[in-house]
């Protein structure tokens, strides 16, 4: 199915062909030979470029139709996916923080609150948020320091390969 700015693009640019072919073509005939050879190549010139772009008018067509495979990049999926890395991040250096007393327990449990607020959205991918749950089930554990760190790497990766534009 072609949609109908394309067809009308093609129909207005066919028009203009045409008549810069006549134009043309009854310019060479002037020089040429006179008014009855203008009007002969102008006809012809015309003729040759109308049916060119009637038969040229399928594939001209077939290049404005959007890929079917394709899928258009969701921007708030994405952007949301963002927003649920830096969450988790920052719940990470509150259950890890760099000095003894640089986190409070407030703090920390506000920051916890939010990253499992944003890992449970409904707008949020499937991939995403079952690596989000990965990642915030290791984090809460909080003995184990590498294994929270590679459960944000898988999140990272998740949320780079859940990017439709890279």
């Amino acid at each position: 199915m072609t949609s109908p700015p394309a067809a009308r693009i093609h129909l207005m640019i066919s028009f203009v062909l045409v008549t810069c072919g006549a134009v043309a073509g009854a310019c060479l005939g002037l020089l040429l030979s006179g008014r009855l050879m203008a009007v002969v190549l102008g006809g012809a010139a015309a003729l040759g470029a109308g049916l060119g772009s009637f038969l040229s008018r399928r594939q001209v067509l077939a290049l404005f139709e959007p890929d079917r495979e394709v899928v258009p990049a969701d921007g708030y999926a994405e952007g949301l996916a963002d927003a649920a890395l830096v969450c988790i991040a920052t719940y990470q250096a509150a259950v890890f923080p760099l000095t003894l007393d640089g986190v409070s327990g407030s703090e920390r449990e506000a920051r916890r609150k939010m990253a499992y607020r944003i890992s449970a959205y409904e707008g949020l991918p499937y991939p995403v948020r079952t690596s989000a749950a990965a990642a915030l089930e290791a984090i809460d554990h909080g003995a184990d320091p590498e294994r929270a760190e590679t459960a944000m790497r898988a999140l990272c990766l998740t949320v780079y390969d859940n990017r439709r534009v890279r």
